[in-house]
């Protein structure tokens, strides 16, 4: 039988209605905030509205969908064809059983910014935590709370369908002693805070090296042709160079012909942009502030021109 207030759990000496109203207000408190596993995740309405737009420039929908097969929104499932085998996306809705629904804050900081997941289990970098390792504390937790905020969906994770030796997830441990350095992306003081911003989101939210920077054998990036073009990116299909270069690159373009593009998708000869980059676009860049944009390009055309493809 419920207790009356001011019995049982609120009789004796804590029988006074205030102390009772703030035991009362701080329950509610505490379980407006937490999740299926007991741990904070509702957030702020200010929190969801900037972690949608992380969530935009980290270009999360775009992977995390299954758009060929019609499937859900962030319910994972979308085929990553690699020279290493065949990626499939996980469920990232907060479905607590299929998704990360059971994820605490802690466990998602540590999945973006180190590539191990809750149960221990290391990432494969096709979920380019070598990028996000770089974000800042207030984004990660920003975009849980838009995460959390979109309706969980109880489909179940596909098996990566990876070729000999590397479905052996132990040789995770080697590849990030490697080719992995976690920890936040620290500004350069000597750039003003445009260009900081620019390589902010080129280098962590946006991870733009992830597929237009060519990979070795063992599929580290190769920092040596950083942004350089890609002859086998996503899909299989080659990813232009972006360095400055005069032939291969974007050294002949405006910083206006950048953030056009990352808006609209149009090239500066009248051609729109193809493959995965279409989705760039789409879901992402034509998403952002012109601001961000506009960084993005100073960034770029201030890097070193690298000679590719």
């Amino acid at each position: 039988m419920p207790w009356p207030l001011g019995q049982g759990f609120f009789g004796g000496r804590f029988a006074s209605r205030p102390v009772a109203a703030l035991f009362l207000l701080t329950l509610a408190t505490v379980a407006a905030g937490l999740g299926p596993a007991g741990v904070a995740w509702a957030a702020e309405p200010s929190a969801i509205v900037r972690g949608a737009y992380v969530f935009r420039a980290a270009g999360c929908l775009a992977c995390h969908t299954d758009f060929k097969n019609k499937g859900a929104a962030l319910a994972g499932g979308r085929a990553l064809p690699t020279p290493f085998g065949i990626f499939y996306s996980p469920n990232i809705t907060p479905d607590p059983s299929h998704g990360i629904g059971a994820w605490s804050d802690a466990d998602f900081v540590r999945a973006l910014r180190t590539g191990v997941a809750p149960d221990g289990r290391h990432y494969y970098p096709a979920f380019p935590y070598p990028a996000y390792t770089g974000m800042s504390e207030r984004d990660i937790l920003d975009l849980k709370a838009y995460l959390f905020s979109r309706p969980p969906v109880a489909t179940p994770n596909k098996q990566h369908d990876l070729s000999f030796p590397f479905r052996f997830r132990v040789l995770l441990w080697p590849w990030k002693f490697l080719f992995f350095e976690a920890g936040r992306r620290v500004e350069d003081p000597a750039r003003d805070a445009q260009w900081n911003r620019g390589a902010y989101l080129v280098a962590h939210l946006g991870h733009c090296a992830e597929c237009h920077s060519p990979r070795n054998i063992l599929g580290g990036i190769d920092r040596d042709r950083h942004l350089a073009g890609n002859p086998s990116g996503p899909d299989g299909k080659k990813v232009p160079n972006i360095t400055p270069d005069p032939n291969g690159g974007i050294g002949d373009w405006r910083e206006s012909d950048i953030t056009f593009l990352l808006k609209s998708g149009f090239l500066p000869d009248g051609d729109f942009v193809g493959g995965a980059m279409t989705e760039v676009v789409e879901e992402g860049s034509s998403h952002l502030s012109d601001e961000d944009r506009a960084a993005i390009a100073v960034y770029l055309l201030s890097l070193p021109p690298v000679a590719g493809p």
